[in-house]
């Protein structure tokens, strides 16, 4: 089974964090806010909780249901005679 890059990508920068800090979680804890105090800075949102994802995950889905593929047409075709 292939991996998922996005979750590769999580896992490494997560050991990377991991041996900076030394497995310390207050300096871990520290540092993952300021990398979201940068990024929300910059103008990019940030999501801190899980209600969050599924809020964002829900906006998402909103955007692709009012995006259609196909646009119905009621109305006959006219003929050009």
């Amino acid at each position: 089974m292939k991996a998922d890059p996005i979750l590769e990508e999580v896992w490494r920068v997560k050991d990377k964090l991991s041996r900076e800090m030394a497995a310390n979680p207050a300096a871990y804890s520290a540092k993952l806010a300021a990398i979201a105090d940068t990024e929300e800075k910059a103008g990019r949102k940030v999501i801190r909780s899980a209600v969050g994802l599924r809020e964002l995950v829900a906006e998402k889905e909103r955007q692709l249901a009012g995006q259609s593929a196909f646009a119905l047409n009621d109305k006959p075709a006219k003929k050009n005679n």
